[in-house]
C-alpha cells in the first residue's frame, strides 16, 4: 500500500513537518504513479535498488511491492523519522546522507543497484553525472526530473534541449523519456511537468579514451557550448589550431547543437 494524499497529509501532521522548499521537496501523493515509476524501473526479486530522495517513502513502498531489495537515503534529517517508522517495517534499510558525498561502496556492499529517484530540480544534472562519472556499481537509474532537465538528459544532436550535459550523459549511458507525469500527482503541487528518465549505462564509454582522452573530448564541447549560438569558428576561435576544421571532416560553419559526440570527438584529435 502507498500514500495518498490524505494519507500523507496526516504522516506530515503527526510528525510535525511540512515539505521544505529549500530542498525542493515535492511529494508523491497517488498510488498509480508511485506503481508506473516503479514498474518503469523494471526491477524485482534479487535486483538491489536505491531510492534517493526518498521523503515520505510513498515510492519507496512502491519498490518494496515489486520484491527487491530496498535502501532508501534521505538527506532531511527531520524526515528520518517518519520514513523509518513507514519502511523498516516492510524490510527497507534508510541511509541518512546526501547523494553527492555518501559513501556508495559501504551502501551498496560492492553489488550492482539500480537507482530510482524522484530529483528536485536544482539537484538533478549534478546528481545523475555524479553518479555516471563515479559510481560504476549504479547500472541503470529511473529518475524523475523536471521535464525541461530530463529532456535535456535525453536529447540528441539538433535537438533544442541538447547541450554539453547531453553529451556528458551519452558518454557513459543511454537515456531516453519513458513518461510524463503532470503536477496534480504532488504535495506541494509544483507548477511544471516531470519527466521519467531511463538512464542504462553502457559496458563502455562511448568514446574510447585510447583515441581521445575524456578531459580533451570534454573541454571541446564546453567550450564551444560556451557560446552555444555562435558558428564553431567563433565559439572555438581560442581554441582551434590551423586546419582543425579540415582534419576533422567538421565544417566551420555549423553551431554545437548540430555536432554529435564523434564529431566532436573528431575534432578534439585532429587538435
Amino acid at each position: 500500500m502507498t500514500h495518498t494524499r490524505t494519507e500523507l497529509s496526516a504522516l506530515l501532521d503527526e510528525h510535525g513537518l511540512r515539505p521544505s522548499r529549500a530542498l525542493g521537496q515535492n511529494f508523491v501523493v497517488d498510488p498509480n504513479t508511485v506503481r508506473r515509476i516503479a514498474r518503469l524501473a523494471g526491477v524485482g526479486g534479487g535486483d538491489l535498488v536505491l531510492e534517493i530522495g526518498a521523503g515520505l517513502g510513498s515510492l519507496t513502498l512502491a519498490l518494496c511491492e515489486t520484491g527487491a531489495e530496498v535502501h532508501a537515503m534521505e538527506i532531511d534529517r527531520y524526515l528520518l523519522g517518519a520514513l523509518r517508522s513507514v519502511v523498516e517495517p516492510r524490510g527497507v534499510t534508510v541511509h541518512h546522507g546526501d547523494a553527492l558525498s555518501a559513501d556508495y561502496d559501504q551502501i551498496l556492499g560492492g553489488r550492482r543497484a539500480v537507482v530510482v529517484a524522484n530529483l528536485p530540480y536544482n539537484v538533478a544534472t549534478p546528481l545523475v553525472l555524479h553518479l555516471l562519472e563515479a559510481q560504476p556499481l549504479i547500472r541503470r537509474m529511473l529518475v524523475m526530473v523536471q521535464k525541461e532537465v530530463g529532456e535535456r538528459f535525453a536529447a540528441g544532436a539538433g535537438d533544442d534541449a541538447y547541450g554539453a550535459a547531453s553529451l556528458r550523459v551519452q558518454y557513459f549511458a543511454d537515456a531516453k523519456v519513458v513518461g510524463k507525469v503532470g503536477p496534480s500527482v504532488f504535495l506541494p503541487r509544483p507548477s511544471v511537468d516531470s519527466a521519467l528518465v531511463a538512464i542504462v549505462r553502457r559496458d563502455q564509454v562511448r568514446i574510447d579514451p585510447i583515441v581521445v582522452s575524456e578531459a580533451a573530448l570534454f573541454e571541446v564541447i564546453r567550450t564551444s557550448f560556451g557560446q552555444r549560438r555562435k558558428m564553431l569558428r567563433r565559439s572555438l576561435g581560442a581554441w582551434a589550431t590551423e586546419g582543425v576544421f579540415e582534419r576533422a571532416g567538421v565544417l566551420e560553419t555549423r553551431r554545437p547543437e548540430e555536432l554529435t559526440i564523434e564529431e566532436f570527438a573528431r575534432l578534439a584529435s585532429a587538435r
